[in-house]
């Protein structure tokens, strides 16, 4: 018999698995295709915003002293997630290669929708693994990144978003009135020359030369081929197109997610490439219920920032006056991007606020909307 305190713990953690919704849309989807197909991208879409707006905020906190015993249910839905992605990933191009029931059109939608599971829970997963010590999570943070060919986001997020965030040397950090269309390439061209300079740099402290067997490009290298590998072993060529297809959708995502994370808040640049320290309202948070647990607390972002080590159940809220809220949960601004016209009208006014709480003394954001601020002292 379970002891009483254990479920209380699997309840107070079970709608942090809500993210295994999408596993019964998948496979209705891959069996009967037509409109059924849209449900799975909907689902994380549209229906998470829609309950948001139903089931209200959560502005509760955890105690931050709790041990990690005690969040056995909430960390297994990221260790048993890896398994689940892969097989729908590779499931999905085995089934399109040996059935007829889904044409070469809704072939594509299926691994769009896979692309956005992958995306938004499987890279979410992947950066809550990714923190934490246990070399175990670290490496299946690795596989589920490879999963969708953006191993170097684990260097790009550790040693430069992390350190370098609301300054020029973030790639990741959106600038005030950039739109998500100009955004989205900017990234995918500076991010993995950035991440990787940064690990050159790490091995070069050690007196380490770039090709060194602790570069972990090697593995990253390793772990894709893999993967690209066994989608070519399973469906040919169509199984690499596909696998490669519900890739980008999957780093679509995740951009749009960094984009709305940190759109137009900068650090104070202090004088000769020295900056203020990381703050609380340097995030944009979201305290919606429904999408923190799609997302396992992301949207709890400063916090994040302030502790990046610490576990998604006890990630803690901020007040407006800390930390700047959004009017709506990540995945509904995400969709919001995409739309610019309608983003700026929403969020430029907001970061215009924000400039005045925060900032008042600064009369000219020329230099910090073009990025044409120095360079951190000591970035990489």
């Amino acid at each position: 018999m379970i002891p009483s305190q254990d479920v209380m713990r699997l309840k107070s953690a079970l709608p942090f698995w809500v993210s295994l919704l999408a596993l019964p849309l998948w496979l209705l989807g891959a069996w009967f295709g037509g409109w059924v197909l849209f449900l799975l991208p909907l689902h994380a879409w549209t229906l998470v915003a829609l309950l948001d707006m139903v089931a209200g905020v959560n502005r509760e906190n955890a105690d931050t002293e709790t041990p990690d015993a005690d969040l056995f249910w909430y960390r297994l839905v990221t260790l048993v997630w890896v398994p689940i992605e892969a097989v729908a990933i590779f499931g999905s191009i085995w089934w399109v290669g040996t059935t007829d029931n889904l044409s070469w059109w809704e072939a594509l939608i299926l691994f769009f929708g896979v692309g956005v599971m992958s995306g938004s829970v499987g890279i979410t997963y992947a950066h809550e693994l990714l923190h934490q010590p246990s070399r175990l999570e670290r490496w299946l943070g690795d596989l589920l990144l490879a999963l969708v060919c953006y191993s170097h986001f684990r260097s790009e997020h550790l040693l430069v978003h992390h350190p370098w965030v609301g300054t020029v040397r973030d790639a990741v950090t959106a600038r005030y009135n950039e739109g998500f269309h100009r955004f989205f390439p900017r990234v995918l061209s500076e991010s993995p020359g950035s991440a990787f300079r940064a690990e050159s740099a790490r091995l070069a402290r050690r007196g380490l030369p770039w090709w060194s067997r602790r570069n972990p490009f090697w593995r990253y290298g390793a772990l894709q081929l893999g993967a690209l590998a066994l989608a070519g072993a399973i469906g040919g060529w169509a199984g690499v197109a596909l696998f490669l297809w519900q890739a980008f959708v999957a780093i679509w995502q995740l951009e749009l997610t960094n984009y709305v994370e940190h759109y137009g808040l900068t650090r104070k640049h202090l004088g000769e490439g020295r900056y203020e320290h990381v703050r609380p309202h340097h995030s944009w948070n979201a305290a919606h219920r429904v999408s923190n647990w799609l997302l396992i607390n992301l949207q709890r972002h400063s916090d994040h920032h302030t502790r990046p080590d610490r576990r998604f159940p006890l990630l803690q809220t901020y007040s407006a006056d800390k930390a700047p809220q959004l009017p709506l949960g990540y995945p509904a601004m995400a969709a919001l991007a995409m739309v610019p016209p309608l983003w700026r009208r929403a969020m430029n006014p907001r970061v215009r606020r924000w400039r005045r709480q925060f900032y008042p003394e600064i009369a000219d954001w020329t230099p910090y909307d073009t990025g044409r601020l120095p360079l951190p002292r000591g970035a990489p």
